[in-house]
């Protein structure tokens, strides 16, 4: 893990955090590697704002810099992209949370590990889940949420499937204090610890 790397998006030094970036690439860090560090800020920074040391402006700078840093890291990864579609996806932050960090990173992941992905943003209401996996026919849906108030949408959401008669659709959901106790408590098939872990989600149900 690159501690420099963390600190400069956990303190909101965007410039620092490119060079770094940059500098780890071109020393052979593997772009995965970079992306749990970003994921590894990120946790940082939601920690402060459910503390209310951090605020929405913040969140929404780490938000931009880690697109920055995709950005960067896109061109390395994608020359390991799957050509082939193993399936359609659907992601969204659910209900509740305008949080798209973690959800952006997993998106990228999906697309490059050979997925159709359709990303449906913040806020999702379960019904718009339930409606785009009807019309998509997408059997994997994944449900992001940064903060702890998203876990009664993510249980919601996984309730309106199931009273939808969706049973064979497979339900995984993942971000910040997102555990195996809150997967049972919402009734998703999985949780993800980082976006690595929910391709290979995707991948195992595909």
């Amino acid at each position: 893990m690159s501690q420099q790397l963390v600190d400069a998006i956990a303190e909101m030094r965007e410039d620092d955090a490119v060079r770094i970036t940059n500098e780890l690439l071109n020393e052979g860090t593997a772009p995965a590697e970079i992306l749990d560090d970003c994921r590894t800020a990120m946790g940082v920074v939601g920690e402060r704002f459910e503390c209310g040391e951090a605020f929405i402006p913040e969140l929404m700078m780490a938000g931009e810099m880690l697109t920055t840093i995709t950005d960067i890291l896109r061109p390395h990864m994608a020359e390991n992209a799957a050509d082939e579609k193993l399936g359609k996806v659907i992601i969204g932050t659910v209900q509740g949370d305008i949080h798209d960090i973690a959800k952006d990173i997993v998106v990228f992941m999906l697309e490059l590990g050979g997925f159709d992905v359709t990303d449906l943003g913040v806020d999702v209401a379960p019904e718009t889940f339930v409606e785009t996996a009807k019309e998509t026919g997408a059997k994997i849906v994944g449900l992001s949420g940064f903060l702890t108030l998203a876990f009664d949408p993510m249980k919601d959401t996984v309730q309106a499937f199931k009273a939808a008669g969706m049973d064979d659709v497979k339900i995984m959901i993942g971000g910040g204090q997102v555990d195996e106790t809150v997967r049972e408590y919402t009734g998703a098939d999985a949780y993800g610890d980082d976006a690595m872990a929910a391709v290979a989600i995707a991948r195992d149900w595909a």
